[in-house]
């Protein structure tokens, strides 16, 4: 069975330390993590940045550079992802800021999301016209899109930009599964979606909340990547009897990938599989 994709999210745009200690919110903490995540094996990590004194995602590029220059100090190979998320700051200057760090802080990857999309209680706005700026910028400075679907409507919409010849070859998509109002945490659903995603394509499974296990196990036996990591679930059981840790959900997951016979991808392996530079000191899409 070819080799398991884990892409790991150790902090998103939401929680607080009153939610869990466990939640990394500092550079310092966030690079702790991912040094713990790269001895455990991962293959690529997704990165947010936070406000360390009110703990709110920040957009400025000089927050992303402190935790990719930690990073790289010890996993110079490891293929890096940054948001682009609209859900808390949606203007195209802030969005794409950190689109700007080149050299040996270029990101390899960022966040593209398809659509708007209602969560719980808020909204993240992603028009047409946002999308494909965002995705001129990548193409322009050479930064692979990590594609992130929630419902089948997006994955059309990726369709509608490979046929544009905005999106090229070979992609890669995180299928996040379980929010309210999109696509939910099944065999159905989670099919319906694969379905239509190219067959030149790299696949993640995560899923919100309790459907992070369920989707990640199903990703696993299924041969499909992961996508963990307390941006999608703090909790470590169904019941929410216990809070986990990063360090918690990777562990399990090798154990589930080690149960099924399949070895992590070392981000070397998946530098190939997706067309980028070696790493090392060289980022980003190769020419």
């Amino acid at each position: 069975m070819n080799k398991l994709v884990v892409n790991f999210a150790p902090t998103g745009m939401l929680m607080r330390k009153k939610d869990t200690p466990y939640i990394p919110i500092s550079p310092q903490e966030i690079i702790s993590d991912v040094r713990e995540a790269v001895g455990i094996g991962i293959s690529s990590v997704h990165l947010h940045a936070r406000n360390q004194e009110n703990e709110d995602p920040c957009w400025e590029k000089e927050r992303f550079a402190e935790i990719i220059s930690g990073i790289r100090e010890f996993a110079p190979e490891l293929v890096i992802s940054v948001t682009t998320s609209g859900r808390v700051y949606n203007t195209l200057e802030k969005r794409t800021n950190v689109l700007e760090l080149a050299g040996s802080l270029k990101p390899d990857m960022a966040s593209l999301t398809l659509s708007s999309l209602n969560f719980n209680k808020t909204a993240s706005v992603n028009e047409p016209a946002m999308i494909r700026n965002i995705l001129d910028i990548m193409n322009e400075k050479g930064i692979k899109p990590e594609l992130e679907v929630f419902d089948t409507g997006m994955v059309n919409y990726s369709n509608y930009l490979i046929r544009k010849q905005l999106l090229k070859p070979p992609y890669y998509y995180n299928v996040i599964l379980g929010n309210i109002s999109c696509a939910q945490p099944t065999l159905l659903h989670s099919g319906v979606v694969i379905n239509d995603i190219p067959d030149d394509s790299v696949i993640a499974l995560g899923g919100i909340g309790n459907a992070q296990l369920n989707i990640n196990a199903m990703g696993i036996a299924m041969g499909y990547g992961v996508r963990v990591g307390l941006e999608d679930n703090i909790w470590y059981d169904e019941k929410r009897t216990g809070l986990a840790t990063n360090l918690d959900y990777l562990k399990r997951i090798k154990g589930i990938a080690d149960s099924l016979g399949r070895k992590i991808c070392s981000p070397a392996e998946l530098r190939q599989m997706l067309g980028l530079k070696k790493g090392n000191g060289e980022y980003g899409v190769q020419d």
